[in-house]
């Protein structure tokens, strides 16, 4: 019979297991070894003694497929790699409160290392059907056309969809930084480095700066970090709804979200399918979605999505995989950015699925009414703006008419107003009593 210490002693790994790398390509490298599973991260050796860290994004038999992190410069052939604890997993807790972090969970604030004691996995978990809430009050975003015509509940996922230039990072801000919430966790996915420290600033300098983390992986770093940000958002986002609060979380954009899974897919050897997206995508996206929302347990997680469409029709496979599967849609409009009306929301193809249960029944009746109006209008427009239009010809035109220009006013606000959604539903009944 052994002795216990020995027993010990012998499971101790005196040896670190590794393998080595077979090929190095373009952002993407194949080694024999270490023994691990898609998601895990690696460290890889280079030719100047340093560490480069790497996911991996693909195993068949001995054969690891790798995605570098940081750069793929120095590596070649014969190089060690070694599979990494921190794997799939990432830090959360109050510790990141009030901070900006990358997507490897490392702060790039300039502040001191942040120390949690908690982890997470960055796959996280989907809530239960039965574990769901339905939203049970309104979320104020102090925008009168959301608050008013697009009402939105506490744990619903909505999404923002644009062209590039029509005022889409405007409307983020303004959501986030108006709507009251315990916490606030953007994710900026693929952005410019200028936009990440503007925005960063502007949320830094606030007295509730605490309520904001940043979790930013810019266009110029790699797919697998891109692709890991909103894992991270998620992550900090789910265990703060865990502990009761209520969070909303910005993710922007799920199109360059999906572009990263996309590179990712491929450097898998995943077959590419509808406009190069690999399958990867299409299991990813639905499942970033489900994890938002309101727990019965009184927690929720408010989700705010853009997604970048390649033309004003707004019809490439993201977008469109995106409306079917949220709780309601924001479309904005080149059409009325360049008429300078903000935000430029398009009333006739926007829908909160939420609205009707959150809507008192005047506040249902103007908004119903508001948006008819609005509809009739634009389907006279050319009739009315040649001047081809007489006046009594049709009374629902001639009430759309005299409606509209109290209706413009009402859908107009200034970037930096905040409007109460009392002022905003009152604002709506005595705009639609034009008529």
């Amino acid at each position: 019979m052994s002795h216990s210490f020995l027993t010990r002693l012998a499971a101790v790994p005196l040896a670190r297991p590794h393998g080595r790398l077979r090929r190095v390509g373009q952002g993407r490298c194949v080694a024999e070894g270490p023994d691990c599973t898609p998601g895990d991260l690696c460290a890889i050796e280079t030719e100047g003694g340093g560490r480069v860290p790497a996911e991996v994004v693909a195993v068949d038999g001995s054969e690891v497929v790798l995605m570098p992190l940081s750069g793929d410069s120095g590596l070649r052939p014969g190089a060690r790699a070694w599979r990494s604890e921190q794997g799939g997993r990432t830090a959360v807790g109050d510790g990141f409160a009030g901070r900006a972090i990358d997507a490897l969970g490392q702060p790039i604030d300039g502040g001191p290392a942040i120390l949690a004691k908690e982890v997470r996995s960055i796959h996280g978990t989907v809530l239960s059907p039965l574990d769901r809430a339905a939203p049970p009050r309104v979320v104020e975003t102090g925008i009168r056309a959301i608050d008013g015509l697009l009402t939105l509940g506490v744990g619903q996922r909505i999404g923002v969809f644009a062209a590039a230039g029509v005022g889409k990072t405007s409307l983020i801000e303004q959501i986030v930084t108006q709507t009251r919430a315990d916490r606030c966790v953007l994710c900026l996915v693929g952005e410019r480095g200028r936009e990440v420290e503007a925005i960063w600033r502007t949320l830094s300098q606030r007295r509730d700066a605490t309520r904001f983390t940043l979790v930013a992986a810019t266009s110029d770093q790699s797919a697998a970090l891109r692709a890991r940000a909103s894992g991270v958002a998620l992550a900090l986002a789910e265990h703060w709804r865990d502990q009761g609060e209520q969070v909303l979380l910005t993710i922007d954009s799920v199109t360059r979200l999906a572009m990263a899974l996309r590179e990712v897919g491929l450097a898998a050897g995943q077959p590419p399918t509808v406009r190069a997206y690999t399958p990867n995508v299409f299991s990813a996206l639905p499942r970033t979605v489900e994890r938002c929302g309101a727990a019965a347990g009184g927690g929720a997680i408010t989700a705010v999505m853009t997604v970048l469409a390649e033309s004003d029709e707004i019809d490439d496979p993201v977008a469109e995989v995106m409306k079917s599967m949220l709780d309601g849609h924001i479309l904005l409009s080149r059409t009325l950015a360049e008429r300078g009306q903000f935000p430029a929301i398009d009333l006739s193809r926007s829908i909160s699925r939420q609205a009707a249960r959150l809507m008192d029944g005047p506040h249902a009746a103007a908004a119903r009414r508001a948006v008819a109006m609005l509809g009739v209008y634009d389907e006279a427009r050319i009739l009315i703006e040649s001047g081809m239009y007489q006046a009594g010809a049709s009374a629902e035109i001639d009430a759309a008419i005299k409606m509209r220009p109290a209706l413009l006013g009402f859908l107009q606000q200034r970037q930096d107003e905040r409007i109460g959604l009392r002022d905003s539903v009152a604002g709506l009944v005595r705009a639609t009593a034009h008529g």
